[in-house]
């Protein structure tokens, strides 16, 4: 039933069915779906742009696994700042080498909109509550300083 509503119990839609694991290959095992409230936003962008448009920053962030590797507690990482975004118009720091290879550390997220971020993930999910255009605060480390940034939210292509 991959594309079929997915009901609760009083009819009302919950999600799109996308596919099931069935180790026997029988139409039984474990169901997955798409949630409604993510098929409401995704629907009129893809009619409207062919594609869904989803709110960035132009950050790229560190694996939770390499934060811990640096000995880096809560927050997560900038590695890198997208050219032109506006992480980058904001003037968030991205983790550098120095000329003998050595880290320079950039700024840390530690929390987004006040609510606190431990892992790239809990960046995403706040995102995901706003629209392109939408400002959001970002805090950040940088050094032993803690900064809040405002920083206005750019549409990029979902993959």
């Amino acid at each position: 039933n991959s594309g079929g509503p997915l009901l609760d119990s009083a009819g009302r839609l919950v999600g799109i069915n996308t596919m099931i694991y069935s180790p026997s290959g029988a139409s039984a095992g474990i169901g997955f779906a798409v949630p409604v409230d993510v098929v409401a936003r995704a629907v009129p962008q893809l009619i409207e742009h062919g594609r869904v448009i989803r709110p960035a920053l132009g950050l790229r962030l560190a694996d939770p696994r390499l934060a811990a590797r640096l000995g880096l507690r809560g927050g997560t990482l900038v590695l890198g700042v997208e050219p032109g975004s506006p992480a980058a118009a904001a003037g968030i720091r991205e983790t550098q080498q120095d000329r003998r290879g050595r880290l320079i550390l950039g700024d840390i997220v530690v929390s987004v909109d006040g609510d606190d971020v431990a892992e790239p993930n809990d960046v995403y999910r706040v995102l995901d509550r706003h629209e392109v255009g939408d400002t959001v605060q970002v805090g950040i480390v940088r050094g032993d300083q803690r900064l809040e940034v405002p920083i206005a939210l750019a549409g990029v292509a979902a993959q």
